[in-house]
């Protein structure tokens, strides 16, 4: 069976959305989520751009893949500059990353009004850039930009460009559809010709201005690229790039093409809702594959059909993808994601145990409530176990109390936190002073369970967002926390929600005590 190569970009190309900003955390996070979800290769961001990027790749350094290699992405040496004195060549380098990719311009047109520079020059660019990363790097991939553009204007120097990026050395070449208005039936004749006069390996790097960057993708692959570039629910500039999310089910289940193995692609739900949650964006619900309604039933006529062969209105099975089959009208399904969460966390659980419908039942209320628990595992798995009568309780709450004051104009607010809770029968009553009432609650609750539980020294805040859930309500809204924690160890995502913002940061914050002294109570002597 063949193999497609898949690149993702949603931590550089995908955090170009209008709407998307994903914090260093979040873009860790997401890193080792794309590595178990079997991607081959993830871009991380632009080492030149921003401090954010380069930060990322510093501490990304520590983490250890089971197969993806991070990659830095950058242009090539500006015009009439040497290559080893570029900034952005050195930046590359400097990100420390085994594979780098550089994009070139291939339009005639953008080079001589982007750039200000001459066609040869160009070319110099291209060249001298590849050659000399090489030297630093396991791998280069040249990003063809506007190259189905270029192509229809000069078809002679698009090609002379992706010859010159051969020749220097580029182990893959991705042709990009960059403001996304080609139609499959160019993509596939221009990728033809590619393919039939260069011997590098080919990539297809599309954008959805047209609605067909899917299409444009699958095209590519048909008629001999490798490699996909794409980004998880489709996230990036304008009207967004490929989506891995479709088009990974459209390799293997459509294709029969090998990219991810049956069971990484199981996690597909899982990996597109995480990626919502941390984008701080919501759901879209009508997503093919993954989304809500993506195998929901309501007619009559379709749910007879699918209860006698599910064939009849489905085009795959839902579970292949990490989706379960919903009848509205019952409210059917949902038991094969209580299990496969389950086996996630270690929890050893039988399909056929009446608790599996007490967790599922207290999920789907808790959902109607405005919980959300992609991004926020700790607090599912706190659900999970308490159900299951597997949870641990370390203290009793008593009571909290924020306050907020402000003195004079010119100065910051002051924000102080007073915890009440119970620990084996003894009452501590602590208060702490932070940079907001969130931060004055977070030190107040560890500093009162710092006395009993010394291991509370060693959890930190990183990451804390917020969402509105009724906008139309102002400031009576009901607003969602997610907040990520960690230690030296591990890292985990709790959720709170309440009309209160206060009351519902108090809840992720407990939930992720909860799973801190859970989580330490489990591990064996020495550990």
């Amino acid at each position: 069976m063949k193999t497609i190569k898949i690149y993702d970009t949603t931590l550089r190309d995908g955090s170009q959305s209008e709407d998307v900003s994903f914090t260093v955390e979040d873009k860790i996070r997401i890193a080792n989520k794309l590595d178990e979800l079997g991607v081959n290769y993830i871009e991380g961001g632009w080492p030149s751009s921003n401090p954010k990027d380069m930060d990322f790749f510093k501490r990304i350094q520590t983490s250890k893949f089971k197969q993806a290699k991070i990659t830095a992405f950058g242009s090539t040496r500006h015009p009439n500059k040497k290559v080893e004195d570029d900034p952005n060549i050195k930046n590359l380098i400097d990100a420390n990353t085994e594979v780098i990719t550089i994009f070139g311009k291939s339009w005639d047109m953008h080079v001589d009004q982007a750039l200000s520079t001459t066609l040869d020059e160009n070319l110099r660019m291209i060249s001298d850039s590849v050659s000399y990363l090489k030297k630093y790097c396991s791998e280069v991939l040249f990003d063809a930009e506007h190259f189905f553009d270029g192509y229809k204007s000069n078809p002679e120097y698009a090609m002379k460009v992706l010859k010159e990026a051969e020749s220097a050395g580029a182990d893959w070449i991705v042709l990009c559809d960059t403001n996304g208005g080609s139609l499959p039936s160019e993509v596939g004749e221009i990728c033809s010709h590619v393919k039939n006069n260069i011997n590098t390996k080919i990539g297809i790097h599309t954008h959805n201005d047209s609605e067909l960057a899917v299409a444009n993708a699958l095209t590519a692959v048909q008629v001999g690229a490798e490699q996909v570039q794409g980004t998880i629910n489709g996230f990036g500039e304008r009207c967004g790039n490929s989506n891995l999310i479709s088009i990974i089910p459209n390799l293997k289940l459509k294709l029969g093409l090998n990219c991810v193995s049956e069971e990484q692609m199981q996690s597909l739900t899982d990996v597109s809702s995480f990626v919502y949650e941390l984008a701080n964006q919501a759901h879209w619900n009508h997503q093919p594959y993954v989304g809500k309604s993506a195998f929901a039933h309501k007619g009559g006529i379709h749910v007879s059909a699918i209860q006698k062969d599910s064939a009849t209105y489905e085009h795959i099975d839902p579970e292949s993808v990490g989706n379960v089959r919903r009848v509205l009208i019952s409210d059917l399904s949902g038991k094969s994601n209580i299990i496969y969460k389950a086996q996630e966390f270690g929890v050893d659980i039988d399909g056929n145990d009446p608790k599996v419908r007490k967790i599922l039942d207290t999920l789907k209320t808790s959902e109607q409530l405005g919980y959300q628990y992609e991004g926020a595992e700790a607090s599912f798995e706190l659900l999970m176990r308490d159900a299951l009568g597997e949870k641990e309780y370390f203290f009793d709450f008593v009571g909290f109390r924020v306050i907020v004051e402000k003195r004079c104009e010119d100065e910051e607010p002051i924000s102080e936190a007073t915890v009440k809770i119970r620990v084996n029968g003894t009452l501590e009553v602590t208060a702490a002073e932070g940079t907001g009432p969130v931060n004055a609650l977070d030190k107040a609750i560890k500093k009162a369970l710092g006395k009993f539980y010394p291991e509370m020294e060693d959890v930190s805040l990183f990451d804390y967002k917020v969402r509105i859930l009724d906008e139309k309500k102002g400031t009576r809204a009901k607003t969602r926390v997610l907040i990520e924690s960690g230690d030296h160890d591990s890292k985990w995502g709790t959720v709170g929600v309440s009309e209160n913002i206060i009351e519902a940061s108090w809840q992720a914050l407990i939930d992720s005590v909860e799973y801190k002294l859970n989580a330490f109570s489990k591990k064996s002597p020495g550990e």
